[in-house]
């Protein structure tokens, strides 16, 4: 697939992460998908699969944002297989706090695909309004 195409696939999955429905988001991934979030906070690293997309970062977000999670992008950059987004997000965690970041996101695609994507945003709000990550497992041995 070439750069429209893969331009078309990133503007169908924003339209629908606007509304706050990110299955098409999920859909797209790769098994083998991986998401890197620069900087140097607790919430910065890579997630090396889909399934530690959805388990751990999404999980970890879902417990910190009150729903629905809304991203919107305003601009895409397309050269063969890379698309850049950029995009603002529009969320509230759940105590109320406002959690509205920018954020430019390099994807990588192959065979209609997400494989790789690196995601820039501002890390000093990351921390302020979402503070330390929490995972369903980290969660569970809380309870305990």
């Amino acid at each position: 697939m070439g750069a429209i195409e893969n331009k078309k696939i990133m503007q169908h999955i924003f339209s629908e992460l606007s509304k706050g429905n990110s299955q098409p988001f999920v859909e797209a991934m790769a098994d083998e998908f991986s998401w890197t979030i620069t900087g140097t906070t607790r919430w910065s690293r890579r997630y090396d699969s889909k399934r530690a997309v959805i388990d751990e970062l999404f999980g970890a977000l879902r417990a910190k944002l009150a729903p629905p999670i809304v991203v919107e992008a305003y601009r895409y950059i397309a050269d063969e297989d890379y698309v850049v987004v950029e995009a603002r997000g529009r969320n509230t965690t759940r105590n109320g706090v406002p959690y509205n970041n920018t954020y430019c996101y390099v994807f990588r695609l192959g065979d209609g695909k997400l494989r790789e994507m690196t995601e820039y945003l501002d890390t000093e709000l990351v921390t302020a309004a979402l503070g330390d990550p929490v995972t369903s497992s980290a969660a569970d041995a809380h309870k305990r």
